[in-house]
């Protein structure tokens, strides 16, 4: 099933940012304390190229003085068992997904499929709904120049805690985060796909630029790539996948936070920054939220 298991690759690290060589990169990394308990929040790529280190001395000092690592989704070194949710949530026989595009849509589809190199071009993605043909198309472009989400930041962290006995836990599952995209409306979903299909050619282009604002640990630069356009252009959306999460995310910290003990929490950088990012919430809540 060597494409099935592609395609849940595909799903799985698509809510935040790619990136190219990390080579002496500091990205940001900040604490927030509340009565007995201390969080880290450091923002992950979900895909990196082998030889890519990511590492630095206060990323260092926060694995170790975490006793539990909180990524997005718990599980996210187990592929294989997320097949049969992306068959139930992304896939729609009955309804093909050239029916849902207009025609000027559709070419642009067909560009694409065949840029990618997809077995049949436009025709494998004819059962996919329009969020899973979006995130499919939004990563192959990145596959092809190198960059591997078995190599990305929450598969390498992972075992760190696990090899030292720390536990690993998840603010979402695999399904609520994919409902996120299969639960929005049908012309939602379209737009979602038509953003990718305009960008589509400049993927590659992007994601090195929010790679120099990343392993900089600049967070406006990072913002204005990662959120600005879709924030603008497809408002939405950015409610849905960005937003929504967000809150969710700080309301889980702030539970943490009334604890004790000290945790790591590695979501996908896009989420750390901008007004609507993770740490401007606490803030909003009365935390103060430090810089490291």
């Amino acid at each position: 099933m060597p494409r099935n298991r592609r395609l849940i690759s595909l799903v799985l690290f698509l809510v935040a940012l790619f990136v190219p060589s990390l080579a002496r990169a500091e990205p940001a990394i900040w604490v927030v304390k509340g009565p007995h308990a201390t969080v880290y929040l450091f923002g992950t790529i979900h895909a990196l190229q082998k030889s890519d280190s990511w590492h630095s001395p206060k990323i260092d000092a926060a694995i170790q003085q975490s006793q539990a690592l909180w990524l997005e989704i718990p599980n996210v070194d187990d592929a294989a068992s997320m097949q049969p949710l992306v068959v139930q949530l992304g896939m729609d026989k009955a309804h093909p997904l050239s029916t849902k595009l207009t025609p000027d849509q559709l070419a642009k589809l067909n560009k694409a499929a065949a840029s990618a190199g997809l077995p049949g071009g436009e025709a494998m993605l004819e059962s996919f709904r329009p969020w899973l043909a979006a995130l499919t198309l939004s990563l192959v472009p990145l596959m092809q120049a190198g960059y591997d989400p078995n190599t990305g930041i929450e598969i390498e962290l992972k075992p760190e805690f696990v090899k030292a006995n720390k536990p690993v836990k998840g603010f979402e599952t695999a399904e609520q985060q994919m409902r996120y995209f299969a639960d929005m409306p049908d012309k939602a979903q379209v737009d979602f796909l038509s953003s990718e299909l305009d960008d589509y050619d400049s993927t590659v282009d992007k994601f090195k630029q929010m790679l120099a604002a990343w392993s900089a640990g600049d967070t406006d630069a990072l913002d204005k790539l990662n959120n600005a356009e879709f924030r603008d252009k497809y408002p939405d959306l950015f409610q849905i996948l960005v937003v929504k999460r967000n809150r969710a995310f700080t309301a889980q910290i702030q539970d943490l936070l009334k604890g004790d003990g000290v945790s790591l929490v590695a979501i996908g950088a896009g989420h750390l920054v901008g007004k609507y990012g993770v740490p401007a919430m606490l803030e909003k809540q009365g935390y103060k939220v430090t810089r490291q």
